[in-house]
């Protein structure tokens, strides 16, 4: 026999109506996250227990961003429906929305830089302290990749500097060369000899009749010399009437 239809009222009885909203909180949860999925749509699914438990359900966007979404389109439509004297209700309204948001804004500004912490909670402050965490972590890494960016520009600079100074120390071997090369094929210029020294003496050469003929250069140890060596060849007698 098939299940009969429930009927939709108000359970009294406080255990079960506890156990019913358990298992149709569940369901109900797992309904949209089955609709998220299948359709790539966004859900955002608040429920509050009879005892004020707070139990939520959003898609891969945040809570807050849905809801800020609900707003917007919540406040347009209010503004093409509703007459002159309600829209400027509502811009008093969105006025007052935005001075809100930025008074929390700020108020967050000066928790991140560790001021106006006495009014906080223990949560809160762990929740303060989560977010530095996490925004430290993303500045670091953040550093960290433009260190390294830097540094490899750096290697990338000192090859090319090096690659240069490999070429230009090529150029001037082959320089070099090439000046080596040409002056071996140009020809040593010769050396002239010395020219000789001055006479120190010299003797004039005459002839039987008087008349200047030419001069010989005689040193005195040659002239020595030679009169030695011709008075030696000279006959005896020949000497002996020189020597009178």
């Amino acid at each position: 026999m098939g299940r009969g239809r429930v009927q939709l009222k108000r359970i009294e009885n406080k255990i079960s109506r506890q156990v019913t909203f358990s298992k149709r909180r569940t369901g109900l949860l797992k309904k949209a996250h089955e609709i998220s999925v299948l359709c790539d749509a966004d859900v955002a699914l608040i429920v509050f227990s009879t005892k004020g438990k707070l139990f939520e359900y959003s898609t891969h966007s945040s809570m807050e961003a849905i809801l800020e979404r609900y707003e917007r389109y919540s406040y347009a439509e209010k503004l093409l429906t509703a007459p002159e004297t309600e829209t400027q209700g509502s811009w008093t309204l969105e006025s007052s929305k935005l001075r809100a948001k930025i008074e929390v804004l700020e108020k967050n500004i000066r928790n991140y830089v560790g001021e106006d912490l006495e009014p906080l909670n223990l949560r809160e402050l762990q929740s303060v302290e989560q977010q530095l965490e996490t925004a430290l972590k993303r500045i670091r890494t953040r550093k960290n990749q433009v260190m390294h960016e830097s540094i490899s520009e750096l290697h990338k600079k000192e090859r090319a500097l090096q690659e240069q100074n490999n070429s230009l120390s090529k150029k001037l071997k082959l320089n070099d060369k090439n000046n080596e090369q040409r002056n071996a094929h140009q020809p040593q210029p010769q050396l002239q000899p010395p020219p000789p020294p001055p006479p120190h003496n010299l003797a004039p050469l005459t002839t039987g009749s008087g008349s200047f003929e030419g001069a010989v250069v005689v040193r005195d140890d040659e002239a020595a010399q030679a009169h030695t060596i011709s008075a030696s060849m000279m006959p005896p007698w020949l000497l002996r009437h020189i020597n009178q």
